[in-house]
């Protein structure tokens, strides 16, 4: 039984790290929101698999090994002999905010087809994550739905990140639109402070997760608040926990990393259903993910920066005495 299997999209981020000569100069990250929850909920222990396709080229046997060496399972991840795999170019502001360009017409993640998942993996996680970036072309976004609506079937609990990059959709209706469309199936949410408006139509933590439980039913709603830490909401039940101050050089990856820590805790826990979790228990999960998330930040790159177990309960250990 694995903890987490996630579906999607799996890149290079050629990510500015300075320039030489007056001449920017990128570095090539491993990335893809949930490839970079795989790895990160296996570094913290979990039990991970990554579906997905890459290119025949470097920088899918790139992204191949990477996994392999943070502990992802990647017998379920495809080769794409005639498709290019998807680059992002990620550029930095100087508060280490990230703006997105893709390059990803036609390429290997987009092809993954409904006929090349193993149905036996969706039955046998306690997770199935996704994304919707996968949701933005066909036929992986008819791959994905179907993934995500066959594990709950078999009994996986699933999760989901709209996780928007607006340069990838034709127009914001779309965008929204098919963001929305999977929201039924939802068990765990993790959405961002900048999503929640674009979906709710409002930017008040609260009323937009009432909202959204109320008309998807959602067992649990994770508001991501940057720096500010995270709120969240479990039906009537609601709490924050606070963030920690970190000197960021990247915010890549923090969402992911949160997310990832989060179901690697709910795996130890043995629990998969929300309502499993005792208030405490959700708490200090949510807890340790923003300590996850903030620690992936204060480095550079996504999959590079993300923390391991022994790091992650040193850190919580210190901040606890």
């Amino acid at each position: 039984m694995k903890d987490i299997v996630t579906i999607g999209e799996i890149l290079i981020d050629l990510t500015f790290s300075g320039k030489e000569n007056g001449i920017p100069v990128y570095t090539a990250n491993p990335g893809g929101a949930p490839a970079n929850v795989a790895v990160a909920a296996a570094r913290l222990g979990a039990d991970t698999a990554f579906i997905g396709k890459v290119g025949k080229d470097y920088y899918g046997d790139f992204l191949r090994t990477t996994l392999q060496k943070n502990n992802v399972d990647t017998s379920f991840m495809l080769t794409d002999d005639s498709a290019r795999t998807t680059l992002a170019v990620v550029s930095l502001s100087e508060t280490g905010e990230r703006s997105f360009s893709f390059y990803r017409r036609n390429c290997a993640d987009t092809l993954l087809n409904s006929d090349e998942i193993n149905v036996d993996l969706l039955g046998n996680t306690r997770f199935l994550h996704f994304g919707s970036v996968s949701l933005t072309d066909e036929p992986s976004r008819s791959a994905t739905i179907f993934a995500a609506r066959k594990a709950k079937e078999l009994g996986a609990a699933v999760t989901y990140d709209p996780n928007y990059r607006a340069n990838l959709w034709n127009s914001e209706k779309e965008a929204v639109e098919q963001m929305m469309s999977v929201l039924d199936m939802v068990d765990i949410l993790k959405i961002s402070d900048e999503e929640l408006p674009l979906l709710t139509g409002t930017d008040d933590a609260e009323k937009g997760t009432q909202w959204l439980f109320e008309k998807y039913k959602i067992p649990l709603i994770l508001l991501t608040l940057g720096w500010k830490g995270a709120y969240y909401r479990r039906g009537e039940e609601t709490g924050k926990a606070d963030g920690f101050f970190v000197k960021v050089a990247d915010t890549n990856g923090a969402g992911d990393t949160f997310f990832g820590a989060f179901l690697s805790r709910m795996a130890k826990l043995n629990c998969k259903n929300p309502a499993d979790l005792t208030s405490e228990q959700l708490y200090e999960s949510v807890r340790t993910a923003n300590l996850a998330a903030s620690l992936t930040t204060s480095r550079h790159g996504a999959i590079p920066a993300m923390p391991d177990l022994a790091e992650l309960e040193a850190k919580l250990k210190a901040k606890d005495e």
